[in-house]
């Protein structure tokens, strides 16, 4: 099973989905984490709450660069609440093998950035509405 995982990882890896950007984005955020020099960011366009187009962009190691790609893939066409619920215990689930201290905070950077990215959406929007 972990070999089946490690395909999945080295796949996402060699063959990223919704790796780019959009132009006009509702959602447009980026992270970095300066211990190991990767950087991830998101932009996405919503509709009702509904992420429904969305890419990713980054430079890092194996493990942040498939676990976008495979958390692009999973956000599109979802809500943004289910997005936000997701945690580090989904994370590793999805990547479905075990990381260190090191390596975790690289899986967790994805996440991170697209995150932030829906909270700095839903605080951009609520300030519109109130205009």
């Amino acid at each position: 099973m972990y070999a089946l995982y490690q395909q999945i990882i080295m796949d996402h890896y060699k063959n990223p989905r919704f790796k780019g950007a959009i132009e006009n984005p509702d959602i447009d955020s980026g992270v970095y984490n300066p211990s190991c020099g990767d950087k991830t960011s998101f932009t996405a366009r919503v509709s009702d709450e509904v992420i429904t187009d969305i890419a990713w962009d980054g430079i890092g190691c194996v493990i942040s660069l498939a676990t976008a790609s495979l958390l692009a893939e999973l956000a599109i066409n979802k809500q943004l609440n289910e997005v936000l619920m997701l945690d580090k215990n989904d994370i590793l689930i999805m990547i479905g093998i075990e990381l260190g201290p090191t390596r975790l905070k690289c899986a967790l950077l994805p996440l991170e950035a697209i995150k932030k990215g829906i909270q700095e959406y839903r605080s951009t929007s609520c300030l519109i509405e109130q205009k």
